[in-house]
């Protein structure tokens, strides 16, 4: 196993922990705090001026209050007997249909899965959709409506770093439990098991424990920002670095699991490595930024819009480099400064059919490819 480094889903499992998520710790905001002023070599007091993020920011007690009525707990039975092992993760109402949000790899073969709800009632759940792409699982029950309390989905594109945030879930069984803390990054890339990395995560400090995953991530207006899914740990202990899917996402694909049970992802067929310092100077490139193009994939949308991979290697001072593909400097007039980028516009804003310019750098000037998205293969 690699110690620097393993990323853990989010479900508690009867035999072994296959699953951990984020959750939050919050300290008192710097601009609550007074500034301090120097007038005639004396200090004084004043209070400074608050300009809040929200114009109606909640309590961590009104979040909890409002929210934990659509926060459920999810328990799978993985095989045909109950002393098959399972897990326990998280989910959220979605609508007064009984749809319920959680993690794709918290129902992953299942043979059952029951929802339960604050008051203790129990259903057993439906599988509607899932797509291991972005760990977003769509589940029903057939519950009483008064249960059926959905949670509104806000805008994670206009979360800041520094942002406070409030996470709701199951830690190891602990139904009802309540974090919170900060936004420590956006847009991070998360491996995942699938094939593909999951773009567009947001990174938060969280105090992660198994359970949670499926669970909420919350902004200050008790509106869902993201699905706690993952950290970065090489114990499966806390570590401060955990990841929630954004609400961008789960706008754009929620729906279309509920109609059509899956998700088709755009795909452009590339492998390549972001261009570092190394390897801008071995180029003689002004800035290191930009997407080296090394493997087009055969039968693939770049190929057939005649993108170029690397096709020979060149050794400075005994490190290989590969050279002679294109470059990618920017997609549909957006700046390319590595891998990530692309990726996140692809999630963001493309779907299958849609044409992408590319801004490319080959032989030494720059150049527009057009390329029209293709489904992306199974990654397994």
């Amino acid at each position: 196993m690699d110690k620097s480094g393993v990323f853990v889903g989010g479900t508690i499992g009867a035999a072994i922990v296959i699953a951990i998520v984020a959750v939050l710790f919050i300290s008192p905001p710097e601009s609550l705090k007074p500034e301090i002023s120097v007038t005639n070599g004396h200090s004084t007091s004043t209070v400074g001026e608050v300009t809040p993020l929200y114009s109606k920011s909640l309590s961590l007690i009104e979040i909890f209050e409002k929210s934990e009525p659509g926060v459920v707990r999810v328990n799978v039975q993985r095989g045909a007997t109950e002393e098959v092992s399972g897990g326990v993760g998280s989910g959220f109402v979605f609508d007064k249909k009984g749809h319920i949000i959680t993690n794709a790899h918290v129902i992953k073969d299942a043979s059952k899965v029951v929802v339960t709800f604050l008051d203790g009632r129990s259903y057993n759940a439906e599988i509607i959709g899932t797509d291991q792409y972005t760990d977003i699982a769509i589940i029903k029950v057939n519950a009483d409506l008064a249960l059926l309390n959905p949670l509104s989905i806000g805008d994670s594109s206009n979360l800041k770093v520094g942002e406070q945030i409030a996470a709701i879930g199951n830690p190891f069984g602990l139904s009802g439990s309540m974090t919170a803390g900060i936004v420590s990054q956006l847009g991070r890339l998360l491996p995942s098991g699938s094939g593909y990395s999951i773009p567009d995560v947001i990174q938060t400090d969280a105090a992660i424990n198994p359970g949670n995953s499926g669970g909420p991530l919350l902004n200050m207006r008790g509106e869902i920002v993201g699905i706690n899914t993952a950290i970065q740990s090489a114990t499966g202990e806390f570590t401060g670095v955990g990841f929630s899917i954004p609400s961008q996402t789960v706008a754009k694909i929620v729906p279309i699991l509920i109609e059509d049970g899956e998700y088709k992802h755009p795909w452009i067929g590339i492998a390549g490595r972001d261009i570092d310092p190394d390897m801008a100077k071995v180029l003689d490139l002004k800035d290191a930024i930009g997407f080296l193009v090394i493997t087009v994939v055969e039968d693939s949308p770049a190929s057939r819009a005649g993108l170029i991979g690397s096709d020979k290697t060149i050794d400075v001072e005994g490190v290989s480099y590969p050279i002679g593909g294109d470059i990618i400097l920017a997609v549909d007039g957006i700046e390319v400064r590595k891998i990530d980028d692309i990726l996140i516009h692809l999630q963001r804003v493309k779907s299958i059919g849609d044409d992408m310019v590319l801004e490319i750098l080959r032989d030494g000037r720059t150049t527009d490819v057009t390329i029209t998205l293709e489904e992306r293969p199974n990654g397994n």
